[in-house]
């Protein structure tokens, strides 16, 4: 049984607000565990207007207050940018709040322009990287088990809890896969963000190390997918984010989720054309049953039994019909 999850960005849509964005994220949060998605992440991103989630665990707090069942989580929090400790105490915090329900993805990216990832490093200095301690320190602090010659020895995250967050890495280069195999965590393989190819995916599989994590490898792809009654359809409803990410791409971030009028009606260069086909081969557009097919072949390529959707709509309704379709599809 293929497993289907969410990603969400909360962009703010062409024509509405930041608070428009941040109610549509709590309604497709709830429509979505209606139709039995396993899992809700929201992302981290700085200094954009056209993004609302700069602070995955505030509003991760505010969702799972308005849903039941679905699993929460961060797509994921930037962790170079904090400290472990607090990462730590803020996800104890969410899983006391809502036991048993919570991820943590974590991610190394800067997750906004240089000029924000330096305010947000201010007075920090990294001689080496310090993202793979930073993962095993955080994980000693949700076991309640740091080792006695840790720096800091005897330091306990609280609040207590019976359980602990699952903690998931994502990248979407080889560099995240090859901590996450030899760390022995679940990686999430952000197939809708890379230009490259699936052997970040496949390297892991390959070198997974077991751990106290878990026992094998447990993978999962984040991937760009649209559906609509008519391909057609699937491919305007799809051209919003193709030009948004089209200018992120190129560093001319949009100030929001153009409308598909005005995506249709931007001059595309002969470069920017040739950009799009590329990037269409790598996303899941159609009807429901061309995106299921297209979907599973993908699955059983990679040999993963769990999908997580991205399908950025500039109209909410169509957007949720999107995820209604492949929900459907997939039964």
């Amino acid at each position: 049984m293929m497993k289907l999850s969410v990603l969400e960005h909360s962009h703010v849509n062409e024509g509405r607000s930041a608070r428009d964005a941040l109610d549509e994220t709590v309604a497709l949060a709830q429509e979505t565990e209606k139709l039995g998605y396993c899992r809700f992440w929201v992302s981290e991103h700085h200094g954009s207007a056209a993004l609302a989630s700069s602070s995955p665990e505030i509003l991760m707090a505010h969702v799972a207050a308005h849903t039941k069942t679905i699993r929460i989580g961060s797509g994921g929090i930037m962790l170079p940018h904090y400290s472990a400790y607090k990462v730590a105490e803020n996800f104890r915090l969410l899983e006391a709040l809502h036991p048993g329900r919570i991820d943590m993805g974590l991610g190394r990216a800067p997750g906004g322009s240089p000029l924000s990832t330096r305010a947000l490093q201010e007075h920090k200095r990294h001689e080496v990287d310090p993202y793979p301690q930073q993962i095993v320190d955080l994980y000693h602090y949700l076991r309640d088990d740091n080792p006695a010659n840790h720096r800091f020895s005897g330091l306990r995250a609280f609040p207590e809890t019976e359980g602990m967050p699952e903690l998931w890495l994502l990248g979407s280069s080889e560099g995240t896969a090859k901590i996450a195999a030899q760390l022995g965590t679940p990686y999430a393989f952000a197939q809708f963000f890379g230009a490259a190819g699936d052997e970040p995916l496949q390297h892991y599989n390959s070198y997974f190390q077991p751990s106290s994590y878990c026992a094998q490898p447990k993978a999962l792809a984040a991937v760009m997918a649209v559906c609509a009654d008519t391909e057609e359809e699937a491919r305007q409803l799809a051209r919003s984010n193709e030009l948004f990410f089209l200018k992120l791409l190129t560093g001319q971030e949009l100030g929001s989720m153009p409308s598909v009028k005005t995506a249709s009606e931007y001059p595309y260069s002969l470069a920017e054309q040739q950009v799009l086909e590329q990037m269409r081969t790598r996303r899941f557009i159609g009807t429901p049953g061309q995106v299921k097919e297209a979907l599973k072949r993908y699955a059983d390529r990679l040999h993963l039994d769990e999908l997580m959707i991205v399908s950025h709509i500039h109209d909410f309704e169509k957007r949720v019909r999107s995820y209604r379709y492949i929900a459907e599809a997939f039964e």
